[in-house]
């Protein structure tokens, strides 16, 4: 175990190299960036594959052993067969002195064309000062969405190589090319290759951001995503509304009638049994949200609404994490262009979604949903026909932020930005969290580097300048910390 003082004078000598090698690092993404591998669109999936093909050139030349899974092909909806992109199955060290440290990460990327509305062409890594003069920002589809947070790792570790120093962890890299489009394929390749995990202590994620623009933060957990389908079916045509308004069963009032039934104007869900599972509020986990930097003013502001459900900081965030919501998507079949229609739809499907948070068990979710809409809709004697179905559920995430790596990557962070990070949780769905939890019941961790206003997804993507180095010290400051602590 090294002596504190030896720690920072080696971590002083990797900090020296990355600031020394910040234009090699920035012409690295630039290099990335430039790759159009946007998985959505499919004439750009021989983009996706070059870009796999670079990536696992990248992993080779620090002397890691990379192996490319082929993972056959997927048929489109329009009948179109396409190659999906091998994933890169790749490691490094096998000192079995050392802790195992995985890795994931994406590089393929979201659909941009500069007349979507880009200050710059997308796919040219363009620095720029930000709002914020001292800030650098990098813009470029991809920049921190996720090829940024992937060069960065794999900085990190070249810089040990570079300096000379033994790898203070053994690590492996799993970096697929299909995320965007929904990680097809990747369950299964997990689930084939367990023993590429059987060493594994921690499996580290970095593609999400931080929740402020300036403040660190490390996430544990994100809720899932139940999504229903509402259908209520009188006849097999549209019926005029002059003609039989007033003597039928309109579907359309019944389904909105189901619909109102089950979120009051407070935002609580109506249908019975549904918060039973939830976990109650611990005070240690109250205390966590306490210290985080969240402006409620900024963010109101930002999505253009009038007022929240909440008042405070606390209930805004616990209500955006860690309880369950639900939200109305929309109604199929209901006449929805400009100017009247006095039409009676014949069939009309409702949807809507409920995100779910820990301990709620989907299959019992969807009986509550079931059970419920049947009992609200039985009380109309309606003689429609009623289908309520679940096409998709996605399962929550939730890690615990004692484990080592979590120690570790506080500790990293406290070292590289000065102070203690926020520890939050997502209100949307990461299914790669869970799905890496899941298949090798290993710790896994979410460790972001970007900022809150990167705009992954969106115009002007970017990772500032100062976010991309200093996380590239992060990452090498963690593999220290996680090196100490075993």
């Amino acid at each position: 175990v090294m002596s504190s003082s030896s720690s920072s004078a080696l971590e002083m000598e990797i900090f020296q190299y990355i600031d020394a090698h910040q234009s090699d690092f920035i012409k690295g993404l630039k290099e990335w960036v430039a790759v159009e591998s946007d998985s959505v669109q499919p004439h750009l999936r021989k983009e996706v594959m070059r870009m796999m093909a670079l990536a696992a050139d990248r992993l080779a030349t620090l002397g890691a052993t990379v192996n490319l899974v082929n993972l056959g092909s997927h048929q489109l909806p329009d009948g179109q067969v396409l190659p999906l992109p091998s994933v890169i199955l790749g490691e490094l060290g096998k000192d079995p002195q050392n802790p195992t440290v995985c890795f994931y990460g994406h590089v393929d990327v979201q659909p941009a064309k500069k007349e979507d509305g880009w200050d710059t062409d997308p796919y040219t890594l363009t620095e720029m000062d930000g709002v914020h003069l001292l800030i650098r920002n990098l813009y470029g589809r991809g920049a921190t969405d996720n090829k940024g947070p992937v060069l960065a790792w794999i900085n990190a570790v070249e810089t040990f190589r570079a300096l000379n120093l033994a790898m203070p962890v053994n690590f492996k890299f799993v970096i697929e090319g299909m995320e965007e489009a929904g990680s097809l394929g990747l369950e299964k390749l997990l689930e084939e290759n367990q023993s590429f995990f059987s060493d594994v202590n921690y499996i580290v994620i970095s593609d999400n951001l931080w929740l402020s623009n300036k403040k660190p933060a490390l996430t544990y957990g994100s809720r899932g995503n139940a999504c229903f389908f509402v259908e209520v079916e009188c006849g097999s045509k549209d019926l005029h509304s002059g003609t039989f308004g007033g003597i039928i069963h309109e579907p359309l009032l019944d389904l909105i009638a189901l619909l109102d039934s089950l979120v009051d104007s407070t935002g609580h869900i109506q249908i019975p049994g549904i918060y039973d599972s939830v976990a109650a509020l611990t005070e240690e986990e109250k205390k966590l949200y306490e210290s985080i930097e969240f402006d409620l003013e900024e963010h109101r502001s930002n999505c253009g609404v009038k007022k929240f459900l909440y008042g405070t900081k606390e209930e805004i965030l616990l209500h955006l994490w860690r309880y369950p919501s639900l939200s109305i998507h929309g109604i199929e079949g209901a006449f929805h262009e400009p100017g009247i229609k006095t039409v009676i739809p014949a069939k009309v499907i409702g949807k809507f979604s409920i995100r779910q948070v820990p301990h709620m068990d989907l299959s019992v979710v969807k009986k509550q949903v079931v059970d419920h809409l049947e009992g609200v809709f039985s009380k109309r004697k309606s003689p429609n026909k009623l289908k309520v179905s679940m096409p998709l559920g996605a399962k929550p995430w939730l890690a615990d932020v004692n484990d080592l790596q979590y120690k570790a990557a506080r500790r990293a962070i406290k070292t590289v930005f000065g102070e203690d990070p926020d520890f939050i949780r997502d209100g949307s769905t990461i299914p790669v969290a869970r799905m890496f939890q899941t298949v090798t019941q290993k710790s896994v961790m979410m460790l972001p580097i970007g900022a809150a206003d990167d705009g992954e997804h969106s115009q002007n993507e970017k990772i500032s300048r100062h976010n991309y180095i200093e996380g590239t010290k992060l990452f090498a400051a963690f593999f220290l910390e996680i090196s100490k602590l075993h």
